[in-house]
């Protein structure tokens, strides 16, 4: 039954086109906890195939990520905590996660946005706390852009991949790779983390000292 409704997806998203990537990608990082898992390998099995430009996919998914991103921030700088809080079960979040995005936004400040888009949940709940702490609109979209942009790359590039290699594609395969993928790309964000921390500190100290 999965296999088939990856079949039917992918073949849905060749009628729909780069739109249907867009659409699919925008609700997938705003509110809506759809997986980008189920949007972006098909997107890239088709491409294998002919039926899609590669790029041009790859594009038009992370310009959907960003898209709905800006959507959740949008949302969270309008109302603000209290309300965001008060309605968050109509957003269909509940407290509790948006208690852990908020923590998490302040562990590891502005670069947060970035690196959640590679970790799952976090990934289109992250926009609310940025929006909520009034991040800088640019760095936000900045930061959303070039995580969502490595993702979009990373789930296209295992759609090719089983496209080139497999008659039929399957959650399964795709479940395996992408964590293959995430499991790769934990000790490098933890780099990225450090370095951060790093530089953040060298630029507060002297503010601090004065």
């Amino acid at each position: 039954m999965l296999a088939a409704f990856v079949t039917w997806l992918a073949d849905t998203i060749f009628r729909l086109g780069y739109v249907g990537i867009l659409l699919l990608m925008a609700v997938e990082s705003s509110i809506v906890p759809l997986p980008s898992e189920l949007v972006m390998p098909p997107a890239g099995y088709l491409a294998a195939q002919g039926r899609m430009d590669v790029a041009w996919a790859w594009a038009v998914g992370t310009g959907g990520s960003v898209l709905g991103a800006l959507l959740n921030y949008w949302i969270a700088h309008t109302l603000g905590r209290p309300l965001l809080h008060r309605y968050s079960r109509y957003l269909l979040i509940s407290e509790a996660r948006l208690d852990r995005s908020e923590d998490f936004f302040r562990r590891h400040g502005e670069i947060s946005v970035l690196l959640s888009r590679l970790v799952p949940v976090m990934r289109h709940l992250v926009s609310l706390p940025a929006g909520l702490a009034r991040m800088r609109l640019g760095r936000f979209a900045a930061y959303t852009a070039l995580g969502a942009g490595i993702w979009c790359a990373i789930l296209t590039a295992i759609g090719w991949y089983i496209g080139l290699n497999a008659a039929v594609l399957r959650q399964a395969d795709v479940r395996h790779y992408s964590t293959l993928a995430s499991a790769i790309l934990l000790p490098l964000l933890a780099i990225v983390v450090a370095v951060y921390v790093v530089q953040y500190r060298r630029h507060r100290a002297p503010r601090s000292g004065g």
